[in-house]
C-alpha cells in the first residue's frame, strides 16, 4: 500500500463517525409537494419553511449536541428535561420536533373530521369540533409574537388547548400545560406572512382545509400509550 493510499484510508476511517454524528437528527421527508397545499399554504412559503427554517433547526441542533450524551436521545426524550440544556438545544430541538409534527398532520387530501374515540372525547371536552377549532384559533391568534397553538393529551387523559412561545412545546418541562401534543399549528410569521401578511386569523381559518384528522387520530392513539408520561 502506497503512502498516498494509506493516508486516504485513514481519512475515510475518521470521516465516517464524524459524518454520522453530524446527522444524528435529520430533516423528515414530506409526504406531498410544496404546491400541494395550495391555495391554503402557498408553495413558496412551504419551500422556504421546510428547506430553510426547518433545515436550520436540524443543522443547529446537531451542532449543539455534538460530542455530548444528548446524541443518544431521540427528539421526544430530548424535550422532557429541556430546562437542563442550552438555549441552542431548546430552540433548535423544539423547532425540529414541532415542525416534524406539523408537516405530518398536513395533507392535500386531508380527512376533514375525526371520528370514533377521539371525536367522542372532543365532544365531551369542548362540546363540538367547531368549538375546539374556535379555541385553537383563539390560542393561535392571541399568542403574542411567535409560537404555537396545541391540542394536548395530558398525563391524566384530558384534552387541553394551549399555546407556547417560540419553539417551546408541551413535552418540555417548562410548559404551562404539559402532555403529549397531538396537533400543533405554527403561528410564527414565516409560516404564513408571504400569503396572509399580518392576517394571522385568516391563516388559522385556512389551515383546517389541509389539516388531516387521520394523522391527529394516529397521534392520539400513540399518545394514550406513550411511556414518556412516566417521566413527566
Amino acid at each position: 500500500m502506497t503512502k498516498d493510499i494509506l493516508n486516504k484510508t485513514i481519512l475515510l476511517l475518521f470521516a465516517v463517525p464524524m459524518s454520522a454524528a453530524a446527522q444524528n437528527h435529520q430533516l423528515p421527508t414530506l409526504n406531498y409537494k410544496y404546491a400541494d397545499l395550495e391555495p391554503h399554504i402557498d408553495a413558496m412559503t412551504m419551500e422556504i419553511h421546510y428547506t430553510k427554517h426547518h433545515q436550520a433547526y436540524v443543522t443547529n441542533l446537531n451542532k449543539a449536541i455534538e460530542g455530548t450524551d444528548l446524541v443518544k436521545l431521540d427528539i421526544k426524550e430530548l424535550m422532557l428535561d429541556i430546562s437542563k440544556y442550552s438555549p441552542a438545544v431548546r430552540n433548535n430541538g423544539g423547532g425540529h420536533f414541532n415542525h416534524t409534527l406539523f408537516w405530518n398532520i398536513l395533507s392535500p387530501n386531508a380527512k376533514k373530521s375525526p371520528e370514533g374515540e377521539l371525536l367522542k372525547k372532543i365532544n365531551e371536552t369542548f362540546g363540538s369540533l367547531d368549538e375546539l377549532k374556535k379555541q385553537l384559533n383563539q390560542a393561535g391568534a392571541t399568542r403574542f409574537g411567535s409560537g404555537w397553538a396545541w391540542l394536548v393529551l395530558t398525563k391524566d387523559g384530558k384534552l387541553v388547548v394551549s399555546s407556547s412561545p417560540n419553539q417551546d412545546n408541551p413535552l418540555m418541562d417548562v410548559a404551562d400545560v404539559r402532555g403529549f401534543p397531538i396537533l400543533g399549528i405554527d403561528v410564527w410569521e414565516h409560516a404564513y406572512y408571504l400569503k396572509y401578511q399580518n392576517k394571522r386569523p385568516d391563516y388559522l381559518e385556512a389551515i383546517w382545509n389541509v389539516l388531516d384528522w387521520k394523522k391527529v387520530e394516529e397521534n392520539y392513539e400513540k399518545a394514550k400509550s406513550c411511556k414518556l408520561f412516566e417521566k413527566m
